[in-house]
């Protein structure tokens, strides 16, 4: 189950036990709460910082069989690895977006493929994060990046839009707030002159497809690392293998 943020380490909080509720977007009247706390290790004195926070882990992407295995759908491919990873069913609809609720070790974890098409994905972020009092920090956000060569990942723990329509959409639906995690799946640049729609519409080549499913593989662990121990250490050297992957020595 899903549990509410709180600032105190020694005081719980509850949250919505009824995710699997009838498949419309009416809120309930009445909510049922439980009690559950969480551990996240902390380095720092070899000390544990011990929080009640969730994480919502939000892939990008366009529904439809016509999008599956797109180049602008590689959000999607990231939570669908991770819900077969940890065992998460997605099989809820909540605020216009496809959910499953389950648990990294001991942190509970959202996970949410909006249904709103790609542009409009905030509709779905926004009231989910208000809904489970999910902070800005552990809001993740999952996409595409035509900066990174294809295959290569890049975890930021703030950042801009960089032009991607559905990570704008989704800082406007937080107030406009940058201050939130994002994971970045490169896809590489449009070949030519090639439509950049068209180039993000487009399925991969067998070589970049081949590219790309290892890199959910790594993208899972990324997350892994991410919801366990946030931004250390390992998420920068995380990145800087990942920044060298394809160069030869």
């Amino acid at each position: 189950m899903l549990h509410a943020a709180s600032p105190a380490p020694g005081f719980c909080l509850s949250c919505p036990r009824n995710l699997h509720r009838p498949r419309d977007s009416r809120e309930p009247s009445v909510r049922a709460r439980s009690p559950v706390c969480c551990s996240v290790p902390e380095t720092k004195n070899g000390a544990t910082k011990v929080e009640y926070t969730p994480w919502l882990v939000v892939g990008l992407g366009n529904p439809g069989s016509k999008y599956h295995g797109t180049r602008h759908n590689v959000g999607f491919e990231v939570i669908d690895s991770i819900s077969r990873a940890e065992g998460i069913r997605m099989n809820t609809i909540q605020s216009k977006a496809l959910i499953g609720m389950g648990s990294i070790g001991d942190v509970p974890i959202l996970l949410a493929k909006p249904q709103t098409y790609m542009n409009f994905s905030g509709e779905s972020v926004g009231p989910l994060a208000a809904y489970y009092q999910v902070p800005l920090r552990h809001i993740l956000l999952v996409y595409d990046e035509m900066s990174l060569p294809n295959g290569v990942l890049r975890l930021q723990p703030k950042g801009g839009h960089g032009y991607h329509n559905g990570l704008k959409n989704v800082m406007g639906h937080l107030d406009g707030s940058r201050e939130f995690p994002r994971l970045s799946l490169g896809i590489g640049n449009p070949p030519g002159n090639m439509d950049v729609k068209a180039f993000l519409l487009q399925k991969f080549s067998s070589v970049e497809r081949k590219q790309i499913d290892t890199s959910l593989e790594q993208g899972v662990e990324a997350v892994r690392t991410l919801v366990l121990n946030g931004f250390n250490n390992h998420v920068y050297r995380f990145n800087l293998g990942q920044k060298y992957k394809y160069h030869k020595v």
